[in-house]
């Protein structure tokens, strides 16, 4: 198929898991791809996963100067954007005691305010129509222990979709909100829990699924590939929860 030929697509966060793979499907639908990272090996790793077909930036999702000077790089590289999918984001896992106020900034920084900025920095250049997927998580729907500030931030990406779609819809943007349940990424490795205790949770979300499995994350991009063709124009605000039943129960 190629439901995204000549759309111009940013996926941040582009460089391993769900955004990398939606990077994939997204240039085998026919788009312009700008991924974007942070860390040297896997940057290196998607310029050679995804060869000379996409451009990877490397860019801080938590910085404010960085979403502009990459809004920058978008416009000298594609001039317009008809697709962004704001993906970066960071999993951290603590009692509410084990909070300090650096780990609550950092959190929040990547996973709310970034995308809450890029998103006002690439108002200028979004085509008319656009299509905005913010990625969010089953977490802002249950009440899982020690999530509370990453589901916080996750619940507040499923607000921001509803109220900005509200106020972007005459400018023809989109604003809609892809959640995941849990998804076999690099993201629970990221953790440092031992591991006897990733296998544990990793068992007990198995258990709690329908499914009785982890998603994939070519089945997260092939959602994020309809929400950014022009077969979504009618999906406007809304929230696509792909959790193998996992908030069912």
């Amino acid at each position: 198929m190629n439901r995204l030929t000549g759309k111009r697509a940013l996926i941040t966060g582009g460089t391993t898991g769900i955004g990398l793979a939606t990077a994939k499907r997204f240039l085998a639908e026919g788009a312009r791809v700008l991924v974007t990272g942070l860390n040297d090996e896997t940057l290196a790793q998607a310029r050679l996963a995804l060869g000379g077909d996409a451009k990877v930036v490397q860019s801080d999702a938590g910085n404010v100067q960085d979403q502009r000077d990459l809004v920058a790089t978008i416009a000298e590289e594609f001039g317009r954007l008809d697709v962004a999918v704001l993906n970066a984001g960071v999993g951290v896992f603590k009692a509410l005691d084990q909070w300090d106020e650096t780990a609550f900034d950092n959190l929040l920084a990547v996973n709310l305010k970034g995308p809450f900025f890029l998103l006002q920095a690439l108002m200028p250049v979004l085509a008319n129509p656009a299509s905005v997927v913010l990625v969010g998580s089953v977490n802002a729907h249950i009440g899982m222990p020690t999530s509370s500030v990453y589901s916080a931030s996750k619940a507040a990406l499923r607000s921001l979709a509803r109220t900005l779609s509200g106020e972007l819809i005459e400018r023809g943007i989109r604003v809609n909100t892809l959640s995941p349940g849990p998804v076999a990424t690099p993201i629970y490795r990221k953790l440092g829990l031992p591991e006897s205790a990733l296998a544990q949770m990793e068992a007990s979300m198995r258990a709690q699924s329908p499914s009785r499995r982890f998603g994939t994350p070519e089945e997260i991009a092939a959602l994020a590939a309809y929400l950014a063709s022009d077969e979504s124009a009618y999906a406007v605000g809304s929230e696509f929860v792909v959790d193998g039943g996992f908030t069912t129960v």
